[in-house]
């Protein structure tokens, strides 16, 4: 039996703002808290999310470079070998493609541009590709371009980062413990490498997680610190999507309070850094995206990777009827 203890919410978030950091218990004690102190723990984290973000919300974009074809075996991931999900596969999008979406992006009124290539690594060809591509974008708009290619080695990052990649993006998805349940192709300790790889390039670290798929709650609490120790600037909180032919197909572990509380805690432990909502919040979160943002500073617009997110409209609606307002083009 789980002994309830009671925090007064927002004294904690105001200590948070003056400097204190919250200990794995206090984090704890959001995800453990019952759901009737659901509003004061959004509140407390508004508290926190306003005195470093106010109320502006960054819109990110996706395109999906390369989709499928991918030897992993991610089970949570449709486009890995194990997967029967019937999703389009296809090689590289040409330079032209990719252009292309970083213009939709800006008429998305998003800041930030994420090419994203299914696989275990990028060769230097591929390298190669993006990075033209990069160049192309940096020099012709104002978007900050964050790259999603897989394992990174020292050559590729800095390569990337040269072409003008602000943020790349490579997940730990889980607990270090949870991992072998997840993939058994690679290691929590080979993501952990190339979030560090991109960091040392001059790149910003961009590193989340896929709630939902086993962890317990204090391996939520984890992820939360191993992220803080990492140094993410931009951390995504994906909430499991279980696409049909997945080896996690089927899998329902979160209640829409619970992805709410998960984004206070990630707040209160990671006060300054871009919390961002990112795959599964329509399915997962439901009526209750709104309060999300109470907690978060950024969510992605559009399309995922295979599934479909909601209207670009209905996202500047949502952001409109909070009162918030869309950080366009934002470059920090």
């Amino acid at each position: 039996m789980t002994t309830q203890t009671h925090y007064d919410w927002l004294k904690l978030a105001d200590r948070v703002v003056k400097g204190h950091e919250v200990t794995p218990a206090e984090a704890l004690a959001v995800l453990n808290s019952e759901d009737g102190e659901l509003l004061n723990i959004m509140q407390a984290a508004y508290h926190i999310r306003r005195e470093y973000y106010g109320n502006k919300v960054k819109l990110n974009m996706i395109v999906n470079a390369k989709s499928g074809l991918c030897p992993e075996d991610c089970g949570y991931c449709s486009q890995s070998i194990v997967s029967e999900a019937p999703i389009e596969k296809y090689a590289w999008l040409t330079k032209d493609k990719i252009l292309e979406g970083a213009r939709e992006s800006i008429r998305r009124k998003a800041g930030t541009y994420c090419i994203v290539a299914s696989g275990r690594r990028p060769s230097n060809r591929e390298i190669d590709h993006v990075a033209e591509a990069v160049k192309e974008i940096t020099r012709t708009t104002d978007l900050k371009v964050c790259c999603c290619l897989g394992f990174l080695n020292e050559e590729h990052a800095r390569k990337l980062a040269d072409a003008g990649v602000h943020r790349y993006n490579h997940n730990l998805n889980t607990s270090k413990d949870n991992y072998g349940h997840i993939t058994t192709t690679h290691t929590y300790d080979d993501r952990l490498d190339t979030v560090k790889q991109a960091s040392s390039s001059g790149m910003s670290p961009c590193s989340g997680a896929i709630f939902g798929m086993g962890e317990s709650l204090e391996e939520r609490v984890e992820i939360a610190f191993a992220l803080k120790s990492l140094g993410a600037d931009s951390i995504p909180c994906n909430f499991l999507n279980a696409i049909e032919g997945t080896p996690l197909e089927g899998r329902k572990e979160l209640k829409p309070i619970m992805c709410l509380k998960i984004l206070a805690m990630m707040r209160f432990v990671n006060p300054t850094k871009e919390i961002r909502i990112a795959g599964g919040r329509e399915v997962n979160l439901r009526s209750l995206q709104p309060l999300g943002l109470y907690a978060a500073n950024s969510i992605f617009i559009g399309d995922y990777l295979t599934t479909e997110g909601q209207a670009h409209t209905a996202d500047w609606g949502l952001i409109e009827d909070l009162g918030f307002e869309i950080e366009e083009n934002a470059l920090s």
